[in-house]
């Protein structure tokens, strides 16, 4: 059973969107602050953690800088206030994979959480490593190495990363991007591949090859190995 682990003070919210996830088969559990909620992100390894920006004690972006920088890897999803471009951004920044605008319904978290979900564990059974340049992905373990050096990539990066690598040489588009990654349709200003891509070439630098993310203008992004 896939756990959820809800980091909210809001008790009557937390109270009816975890009652709406156990009924669609999940196990959750609430924690109301921020103190100690990275330690309970990381006592509870759960598959996909629900945070709230505004929390009494650490804020949301510092509970998810730290349980970040301490090892979880799960995915992250960060509720943030409507509009405020400026929280979801940073919150991308900091390693959560996605954002919602609250007030949200517990049928759309339902959505982000099970595409956090499908995004996580889609391609393992199937799919072969693949090698570009010093750069060998595997999306089976979902492990990135760098001239045998491990990437601390989050949930959402990895998942970028292997879509450039499938299609390395050739330009995807934005829209693809958000479709594949978010399950949304792009709206033309949805900055949140942006962030994305800034966060992979700063990780991508320490290949020794010249592997890079290459803006295609008006089009979107492609992953590029030069020619010595």
């Amino acid at each position: 059973m896939e756990r959820i682990l809800m980091v909210d003070d809001d008790r009557r919210l937390t109270e009816l969107v975890g009652t709406y996830l156990r009924r669609e088969g999940f196990e959750v559990q609430a924690h109301h602050s921020g103190h100690g909620a990275v330690d309970a992100i990381l006592a509870n390894r759960p598959s996909v953690v629900v945070l709230d920006l505004m929390l009494p004690g650490l804020s949301g972006l510092e509970v998810c800088r730290d349980c970040r920088r301490q090892g979880y890897g799960g995915p992250v999803l960060m509720l943030t206030g409507r509009g405020d471009e400026v929280d979801q951004v940073v919150g991308l920044e900091v390693g959560a994979d996605d954002y919602v605008p609250k007030p949200a319904s517990p049928r759309l978290l339902l959505a982000r959480i099970r595409a956090l979900l499908r995004r996580q564990g889609g391609h393992r059974p199937l799919l072969a490593a693949r090698q570009v340049g010093g750069l060998q992905v595997d999306p089976r373990t979902r492990v990135a190495r760098i001239d045998g050096a491990e990437l601390p990539l989050t949930t959402a990066e990895f998942d970028l990363l292997w879509i450039l690598v499938d299609h390395v040489g050739t330009p995807v588009s934005r829209e693809d991007l958000v479709r594949r990654l978010r399950g949304i349709d792009y709206n033309g200003v949805d900055r949140s591949i942006d962030v994305r891509v800034s966060q992979l070439r700063r990780k991508l630098k320490t290949t020794g090859d010249g592997v890079q993310i290459k803006t295609v203008r008006a089009v979107g992004y492609q992953l590029v190995v030069p020619v010595a």
